[in-house]
């Protein structure tokens, strides 16, 4: 299944992708994509009864909605930095032996079709299309081996990045955090539709160049190495999201540097997931 947040009234509602419609789940006692992954098995079995036999009110055209981001408010939103073999060789960096790890606050998540707003504070901001697993059932202590058990689905991210504040200081996350530099979408697949995470290839173009386009076959940590490491840490909670880092091609690694600039079109594409594709503007003054 494919869930998405849209919007056809004043109000955000929660569906599922059935060809061209989406079937509401706002009457099904299931309000949001987080109450579906509360209930577990339970919850997935009873948005399929939902679907087959959805009243004339829960169905939308998917042309007629606008699409806003998955998963809307998120506790967290964890990313990994330098988890791509081909993107340590072009910065010129070897593996890490252990994950890098930042974060971006969720203040940052904007939905398809949404813009990209760039900062009037900075010169330098980047792309970076990633693959994006949203977290099941929580917990500590998870080993690698059970990470199945704790993925609800996967997702299309760009972790928009303004480098002249990542690289300002040693810490990431003020410049990855900027309102509207974490898109994601369209929607979220649930993990029954993807056998393998680890063989996908993954694109970006901006203004319909191809400026990034790798395999996450190519990730240096995978998920079961990064469910098992974070939650070594902290606890993994339901809807967390994870963004599990960029491949080759970035604009800070291009000669010359190519940033984002207002008018661009960035499209993220994901294998089995779809596309991503947001507009660039500058901030109002």
């Amino acid at each position: 299944m494919r869930f998405v947040n849209f919007q056809r009234f004043s109000y955000t509602e929660t569906g599922v992708i059935s060809g061209e419609e989406i079937i509401s789940l706002r009457d099904s006692g299931l309000e949001d994509i987080r109450s579906v992954i509360a209930r577990g098995p339970d919850g997935l079995d009873a948005v399929n009864g939902w679907v087959r036999r959805p009243p004339g009110g829960a169905v939308a055209r998917l042309s007629e909605v606008k699409l806003r981001a998955p998963v809307l408010h998120p506790r967290k939103i964890v990313c990994v930095g330098l988890n791509y073999r081909d993107h340590a060789a072009e910065v010129d960096l070897e593996p890490p032996d252990v994950p890098t790890i930042f974060s971006k606050f969720p203040t940052a998540i904007i939905g398809p079709g949404e813009a990209i707003v760039l900062p009037r504070a900075s010169n330098k901001p980047d792309y970076e299309a990633e693959f994006a697993f949203v977290i099941s059932r929580g917990g500590r202590h998870i080993p690698a081996e059970r990470w199945r058990e704790h993925v609800f689905g996967y997702t299309c991210f760009n972790d928009v990045t303004a480098r002249d504040f990542q690289m300002a200081t040693t810490q990431w996350v003020i410049g990855k955090s900027f309102d509207t530099f974490a898109p994601m979408g369209p929607w979220v697949v649930t993990a029954d539709e993807i056998p393998d995470p680890h063989s996908l290839d993954i694109t970006l173009t901006l203004n319909g160049q191809v400026m990034q386009s790798s395999n996450t076959s190519l990730l240096i940590f995978g998920i079961p190495e990064l469910i098992e490491h974070l939650s070594s840490v902290f606890t993994l909670e339901p809807g967390d999201v994870v963004a599990t880092g960029t491949a080759a091609g970035v604009g800070v690694a291009r000669k010359p540097p190519r940033f984002l600039r207002p008018g661009d079109e960035v499209v993220v594409s994901i294998q089995g997931i779809g596309e991503l594709r947001n507009p660039v503007v500058a901030e109002a003054v």
